[in-house]
């Protein structure tokens, strides 16, 4: 079975099911794909809930978890879950970062800001409710929220059901003693949250919004959500930023000595907002002014890094990965996406560490995406990636090659179908070059996905005669495994992405890490 290079292509959002509504996966023109699943050993394995250490089955999976499933086979409590646990034993309250974002907000404002949904994915409502009660609990007086709108891991108009329990929350705090607001907000995919540094402009958008108070006024964020839908038809994660005013002033911009909490639990949008706070100079952002306070993450996006310095959560400390035990093996490697995900083939991999185990045994590679909506080119960077990637297999020099295309993903958030169905035939596309790249060095390709998004591109029909709406979150589908330039058999069992690295050690002739699960191969 021993096969050299061993080649890891992830179809990033491409889930398994049988429905054909809105399924931009079966109704893609994929002739690969086809031959693959009809010809070679080809299973489903499981890519969210408790298979990449997520709360329960109910909670979809996402690229993050799913890398460090792929990346160290084993399964580790993650982002949710972990907080859940640290907030139901109340140690989130009894750590050092928490006990001083609480002394230094008295006499000024604590300000939590984060995504408002119960997505699960980059954060869930039910974290900053409760963090919210603790800090009346503790005498805090002042309280501002800034509200990130969601529409992409939850309904794309789901918004002002979160805002209305929200403001519910805070109307059974608020009392003579405690006074507690939202002051500003925006789409996620226009303020704030971008990730890799593709799109500065929406940190310096967030900032002035959220920190400075310059943005559009209005009364509530009810009213602002109401009025941009009107006027621009847009889905929460495209709403402009707002904020909040009262007799003409803005609410709550955030001011010297305040304390600052990131309320997401996944990392990849929390870092470069979490560097503004951190880093009075910071040249890719313009700003009026530069508070001091004392800012924290509800975890630590970037353990190498030290981002955020403070954080509330402990994150999962992955050991046992598989690229540390492939440099213990002396096998080289090779990761390359473009950058949207190349921080999952590399960072999320390795165990959410930015650092290489070996740079003599490493090679990471990141095509830099283009800054345009991503249903405006969906084809995205698949066909530089597969250039460089097809080149580096012919070389032959690596034993271990891995890519994620993010286009099933990147584009399935967008809601657009058509435009979905151009991102998954353009992976099919970059598939054959592969395949015929990897036939040519006597190789072998495991093809699989990370989690589930363009098998389900419109919500389900309440009415018949209802029109389509977009679907933008994950979902809960299986995904492929399918083994190619190999005739292997598969163990019995219920799999998961965490059961896939053994595999690519076995493929590689090794024995298996004794901390990993069980192969999905004999």
């Amino acid at each position: 079975m021993v096969k050299k290079p061993v080649v890891l292509v992830v179809m990033d959002g491409v889930g398994l099911t049988d429905k054909e509504y809105g399924n931009a996966v079966k109704n893609a023109y994929t002739p690969t794909l086809d031959r693959l699943m009809a010809t070679c050993p080809t299973t489903a394995i499981k890519a969210h809930g408790v298979a990449v250490g997520l709360p329960s089955d109910a909670d979809m999976g996402n690229s993050e978890v799913g890398h460090n499933a792929l990346g160290c086979g084993q399964i580790y409590s993650q982002g949710a879950k972990l907080v859940n646990e640290s907030i139901a034993s109340k140690d989130v309250y009894k750590s050092e970062t928490w006990k001083e974002l609480v002394e230094n907000a008295k006499g000024h404002t604590m300000h939590f800001m984060g995504l408002l949904s119960d997505g699960n994915v980059h954060s869930h409502i039910n974290h900053l409710k409760a963090l919210l009660a603790q800090a009346k609990e503790e005498g805090i007086n002042r309280v501002r929220v800034h509200i990130l709108l969601d529409g992409r891991d939850v309904p794309e108009t789901s918004g002002l059901i979160y805002i209305e329990d929200l403001e519910n929350t805070i109307a059974e705090l608020n009392d003579e003693n405690f006074d507690c607001k939202i002051a500003s907000g925006g789409g996620r995919m226009v303020i704030t949250m971008d990730r890799y540094e593709a799109n500065w402009k929406m940190v310096e958008n967030g900032w002035k919004i959220h920190v400075e108070g310059e943005g559009r006024g209005f009364a509530s964020a009810k009213e602002a959500v109401e009025t941009y839908r009107a006027e621009l038809g847009c889905s929460d994660q495209d709403l402009p930023g707002f904020v909040i005013v009262e007799d003409g002033k803005p609410v709550g911009t955030i001011e010297d000595h305040d304390s600052v909490i990131l309320y997401n639990f996944r990392g990849d949008r929390a870092l470069e907002i979490s560097r503004a706070f951190e880093n009075e100079e910071l040249p890719e952002i313009s700003r009026n002014k530069f508070p001091k306070v004392m800012y924290a993450g509800m975890l630590q996006y970037d353990g190498d890094l030290k981002i955020p310095a403070k954080y509330l959560v402990n994150p999962p400390k992955i050991e046992h990965t598989l690229s540390e035990f492939l440099v213990k093996h002396n096998v080289p490697s090779y990761a390359i996406s473009e950058t949207q995900k190349y921080g999952h083939v590399t960072y999320f991999w390795n165990g959410n560490n930015s650092a290489k185990f070996s740079d003599e045994l490493e090679t990471w590679v990141e095509v830099r995406s283009d800054v345009v909506p991503f249903e405006q080119r969906p084809w995205m960077k698949g066909a530089e990636v597969t250039d460089l990637l097809v080149e580096a297999i012919l070389e032959n020099k690596n034993d271990f090659y891995r890519v994620n295309f993010p286009n099933g993903d990147m584009v399935g958030h967008t809601g657009n179908y058509q435009a979905t169905i151009i991102g998954v035939e353009t992976v099919d596309l970059c598939l054959k070059r592969i395949l015929d790249a990897v036939d040519k060095v006597g190789g072998v390709a495991i093809i699989t996905a990370d989690h589930g998004n363009a098998d389900e591109m419109y919500e389900k029909k309440k009415k018949p005669e209802a029109p389509d709406k977009p679907k933008t979150s994950h979902t809960l589908n299986k995904v492929p495994f399918i083994v190619y330039g190999a005739d292997v058999e598969f163990n019995e069992g219920d799999f998961g992405l965490a059961n896939v690295a053994p595999c690519v050690a076995k493929l590689l002739g090794f024995e298996p890490d004794a901390n990993w699960l069980e192969a999905i191969i004999k």
